[in-house]
């Protein structure tokens, strides 16, 4: 099961993170540090909450770091007004002067992190080109609605097709990546949700064939988990094999990531680099093997050649192709092995 996130501190003031340090002990809290932006980053987006030390307001701001909800400025005394506007720039909730605002900074500590989200994020991502894991994102996000989960499936992968097509959704108005590629904000949980293709309660962002090969913003990826994190139960995103700062964004903002392999030799050896790169930035990863194995190789030493926990085995289904070549999205009828499969990581990942 996922362990909780800790609150991350960023400052290279010695003094000031003597003073942040005790304020999160007396609030509860034990934290991450990071000195630097680019120590801050794997840990900047998935963090319950930010505290940032007026030192590293500017260099954050020169770093580009995502705008997010829960993010503070502090600093001792009144803070001058390139803090002030550095904030602004980060999207910061508020800035606080040490050491009148201690109680409250001691509050944030001790706050649980129900702000961060209402939503859980699913990551998928394939072991190699073809495992897969497109049909599985899509069928989990399926399955999700089926279960009474308001879902968004996110295609992070502009590459892989697009998932409109998996979906059978390609003629289905509604906002693709390319005109969302500018939100750098905070979005409205119900504006995003009511602008992006939907039916029922799953929404899908995905990319258009035309623009496919066009860079996702790592801002845009950003703002777009913050607002489904407030308007959705279950966010699954599709990753890349390749990963570009969006989807490095949507990997560690996830709560658990799965990696699809086919049970086959080579497929295993090409995972293997996949599931160190993941480890980067995810700190729950378990592996899914999809059959058949040719060489019967059992999905148990997949796992345990990979050094992950096996999460599940997606057995052969004849007609899926057909299906989804017909515009029928995997799951869709609940029945069959990937529909089941789907339940149980579901259920595992609530």
């Amino acid at each position: 099961m996922p362990v909780p996130r800790r609150p991350l501190v960023v400052t290279a003031d010695p003094g000031l993170l003597d003073d942040l340090l005790r304020l999160a002990a007396a609030g509860g809290a034990e934290v991450d540090v990071a000195h630097d932006p680019a120590a801050a980053r794997p840990r900047y987006s998935a963090a319950p909450l930010v505290v940032i030390g007026a030192d590293q307001v500017q260099p954050c701001v020169r770093a580009r770091l995502p705008r997010r909800c829960r993010v503070i400025i502090v600093g001792p005394g009144s803070p001058p007004d390139e803090v002030w506007a550095g904030a602004q720039l980060l999207g910061a909730d508020h800035v606080a002067a040490l050491p009148v605002a201690e109680p409250w900074v001691v509050d944030q500590f001790a706050a649980p992190p129900t702000d961060r989200s209402g939503a859980r994020v699913l990551a998928v991502i394939g072991g190699r080109g073809g495992a897969g894991a497109s049909i599985l994102a899509t069928a989990l996000a399926v399955t999700a609605v089926r279960g009474g989960r308001r879902t968004l499936l996110i295609d992070a992968d502009p590459l892989g097709g697009g998932l409109d097509l998996v979906l059978g959704w390609e003629k289905m108005v509604g906002l693709r990546w390319p005109e969302l590629a500018a939100a750098d904000g905070r979005v409205d949980p119900a504006a995003l949700m009511g602008a992006l293709p939907r039916d029922g309660d799953l929404v899908l962002l995905s990319f258009t064939r035309q623009d496919a090969l066009a860079p996702v913003p790592g801002e845009a990826m950003a703002a777009t988990l913050d607002a489904a994190r407030r308007g959705r139960d279950l966010v699954v995103v599709d990753l890349p094999r390749r990963l570009d700062d969006a989807a490095t964004l949507a990997l560690q903002a996830a709560d658990r990531t799965l990696l699809v392999v086919p049970a086959e030799l080579r497929a295993t050896a090409a995972a293997g680099r996949i599931a160190a790169m993941v480890a980067h930035h995810c700190d729950h990863q378990a592996v899914v093997v999809r059959g058949p194995a040719p060489g019967r190789l059992k999905p148990k030493d997949v796992a345990a050649a990979l050094s992950l926990p096996l999460a599940g085995v997606l057995e052969p289904e004849p007609g899926m192709c057909q299906a989804l070549e017909r515009g029928e999205p995997p799951a869709a009828a609940g029945r069959g092995p990937l529909a089941e499969l789907c339940r149980d990581l579901l259920a595992a990942a609530a």
